[in-house]
């Protein structure tokens, strides 16, 4: 039995009789970059993040760079983050000039510890960038009260967390502003890039709308140097087909999720803890496994796709290797690292699959 982690062409023959005509009316509007479409989709996101402003943009590492820059972020300020996260987080911050400093994770969450976070603050520390890793929210209080002793900004990375909730309230509107991706692998996917910013601060919001056109407020009227981090007009006709389907495809995922617990309870494993006051969305289903190469090898042989995410803590890339942070900096996140493995989970997954994935699992790695 093959079983894929994410099966887009199943989901796109879903989608298809509903897809095609929202692609048909950008074409026929002729509304290609920003327009009606955009601004659709910004307010219909907007309203489901519960968030005054939505600013649509062309990637989710688009939106991260404008968010540092609208809370101020500059040349030789320091941001802290997480570094078991995709690159893109501690790139947007080397494009404002500024330094990502990295603290451990939490290992019960694989989320950014907030009890680490004041040791790294130091003059010139201007924000800090929690990441909402596989899909469960960090422990925004703890690290907004830290914030606010501090007189710190926070920015919130939701590229994984799409319909999270946070203590009742949505990924988005827990920080001062909110950022998201659309790759088509995420939660709510786009078919190409996408990404938007969320917030409910009307300077934000502003800076963000001039500064994803080449700093226009008006036709032709450049108030400063900006980016072209436009969001395309069929892009936000896709991500309003699909945004209608989150509040179901995610409970699908949570239910999957609750399965594979309850299938693989007594294996030799680790899976990240759930706080029963939020509402995670499993972007990944992350099990921490030993030996976890020979173990991927192994499912595959049995048909089944699998994902590290990630394999390699950022502090770690070579890309990053000229802030001398050598192995056993960060050995929390270096662990998960070394550990983690992605089962598949999407909203299409058959119980014969989850059952089968889970079997297998099992047999590989065996009981504690």
């Amino acid at each position: 039995m093959k079983v894929a982690v994410l099966d887009l062409k199943a989901e796109y023959a879903e989608l298809r009789e509903e897809i095609l005509p929202a692609l048909d009316r950008v074409c026929r509007n002729a509304a290609f970059v920003l327009g009606e479409e955009v601004e659709a989709f910004e307010k219909e996101f907007a309203d489901f993040c519960g968030t005054k402003h939505c600013v649509g943009l062309s990637s989710g590492t688009a939106a991260l760079h404008l968010g540092l820059l609208a809370l101020g972020v500059q040349a030789d300020h320091e941001v802290i983050t997480t570094p078991n996260t995709f690159l893109a987080t501690a790139e947007a911050i080397t494009y404002c000039g500024a330094v990502p400093v990295f603290v451990d994770i939490d290992p019960a969450t694989a989320n950014l510890n907030p009890k680490l976070i004041e040791r790294a603050i130091t003059p010139r520390t201007r924000a800090i960038l929690p990441v909402h890793v596989y899909g469960r929210p960090a422990d925004m209080d703890a690290i907004r009260e830290v914030a606010v002793r501090h007189n710190l900004r926070v920015l919130e990375d939701a590229a994984q967390a799409h319909a999270a909730r946070y203590r009742g309230r949505r990924a988005g509107a827990l920080a001062h502003a909110g950022v998201f991706s659309f790759y088509p692998t995420k939660n709510l996917g786009a078919y190409g890039e996408g990404g938007a910013l969320t917030t409910d601060d009307d300077q934000v919001a502003n800076f963000a709308r001039a500064a994803r056109s080449h700093g226009q407020t008006a036709r032709y009227e450049h108030e400063f140097v900006g980016y072209n981090y436009r969001m395309q007009g069929f892009q936000a006709a896709v991500l309003r087909v699909k945004l209608r389907r989150l509040y179901a495809w995610t409970a699908r995922r949570q239910e999957i999720a609750r399965e594979y617990r309850r299938l693989l309870a007594g294996a030799r494993l680790e899976i990240p803890a759930d706080d029963p006051r939020d509402e995670c969305v499993y972007h990944q289903f992350v099990i921490y496994v030993s030996n976890r190469n020979a173990v991927v090898t192994q499912l595959a042989t049995r048909e089944i796709e699998t994902v590290v995410h990630y394999p390699r803590p950022v502090h770690l890339q070579p890309a990053y290797s000229s802030l001398g942070l050598p192995p056993g900096t960060f050995p929390l996140a270096e662990r998960a690292c070394e550990r983690a493995l992605s089962l598949p989970l999407h909203p299409g997954l058959t119980p014969e699959q989850i059952q089968y994935v889970a079997k297998a699992v099992r047999e590989i790695v065996g009981e504690k």
